[in-house]
């Protein structure tokens, strides 16, 4: 009896640990927003493979018009009584295999692209009333009222930010990049093509899943000074924190430009656009990382070069920009202003 009396005092004063905390805040953001973050890559990937199989339609409809013209020739050759793909991969040597196996994967990173493209606009809005949105339903009242810490509050907005929402991405991603597959498998079969020999042999879709898996960490390093950037506005601003957030950046450079105040610092107006505002607005899109590379735009007219500007080599040498690592270092501080602003901005 008097053991149950000690230990109940313990189980009433028993504060949850930090680390469950982090993870029923996230779950909160998680349900919250589980339209952008669950579902909108979701429908970006069905809507890139309706647009596939429309695509495919269309090439055959017009397949079939040109072969009762006789006006498709392959090496020469009439086609009159169908496509067999099966004879013409017969017909290709390794040079020509190699060329299609870079042209599926090129294909590859366009079709699961859509994913990612929603992600920037979902995460982007997201930051934008993370922290505004609270104040203006005064529901943060009710949270700060909760033995919930400001710092744990933003944390997991950032969090979510900056790692459930790409990695929800990602999943929708790989998954528009299997049905891709399957469609052109499919396609294949009905044309006398073997899938295995002519898609996934060719292809190097580990390759592509690869570089996707090295994008989340830098991803999520250059989306740092963005998201750090829109929670500050979040926390600060009393109303529009979007035109907040973009009139800032954008008039400073404005101011910067006109009065050419980085000649100052031996640098042109054009570098305060593209590290400082750029920086501000941008980092939410994947990808963006490879613009501020020196071999960004080179050589892209060919398989070789396209796949280059986004294989995982290319999201490695980010990972030693200096711009990635001074961004981060500013979008943690912009994070922590965010902080202390919440401790004190409560009012609507």
């Amino acid at each position: 009896m008097n053991a149950v009396a000690e230990t109940r005092p313990q189980a009433i004063t028993a504060t949850p640990h930090p680390t469950h905390k982090l993870k029923l805040l996230l779950k909160r953001e998680f349900w919250e927003h589980k339209g952008g973050f669950f579902w909108a890559p979701i429908v970006a990937g069905g809507i890139s493979l309706l647009l596939t199989v429309l695509a495919i339609i269309f090439g055959e409809i017009t397949a079939r018009r040109a072969m009762a013209d006789g006006k498709l020739q392959i090496d020469g050759e009439v086609i009159i009584n169908g496509l067999d793909l099966g004879a013409l991969t017969g017909k290709l040597g390794p040079e020509e295999m190699a060329h299609l196996g870079k042209g599926i994967d090129l294909s590859l990173f366009v079709a699961s692209s859509w994913p990612f493209i929603v992600l920037g606009f979902v995460v982007f809005f997201y930051c934008l009333g993370a922290l505004y949105d609270d104040r203006k339903d005064r529901s943060v009242l009710f949270w700060k009222s909760l033995p919930i810490s400001d710092r744990d509050t933003v944390v997991s907005k950032g969090i979510s930010a900056l790692v459930v929402a790409p990695v929800l991405a990602l999943a929708a991603a790989l998954a528009t990049m299997v049905g891709f597959m399957v469609i052109l498998s499919v396609v294949a079969l009905l044309h006398g093509g073997n899938p295995v020999t002519l898609l996934w042999g060719p292809g190097s879709p580990l390759s592509v899943i690869a570089a996707f898996l090295i994008g989340l960490p830098v991803y999520a390093l250059w989306a740092l000074p963005t998201v750090g950037w829109l929670l500050l506005c979040s926390a600060w601003s009393r109303s529009k924190p979007f035109l907040w957030a973009i009139m800032i950046p954008v008039f400073s450079g404005i101011f910067v430009s006109w009065f050419d105040l980085t000649k100052l610092f031996h640098l042109d107006s054009s570098w305060y656009w593209a590290n400082i505002v750029g920086r501000l607005l941008l980092g939410t899109f994947p990808g963006m990382d490879i613009v501020y590379q020196e071999e960004f735009g080179k050589d892209v007219s060919n398989f070789d070069g396209a796949l280059h500007q986004v294989s995982a080599a290319t999201a490695m040498n980010s990972l030693a920009m200096p711009e990635l690592w001074i961004g981060a270092i500013a979008g943690l501080a912009m994070i922590y202003g965010a902080i202390r602003l919440r401790r004190w901005r409560d009012e609507g």
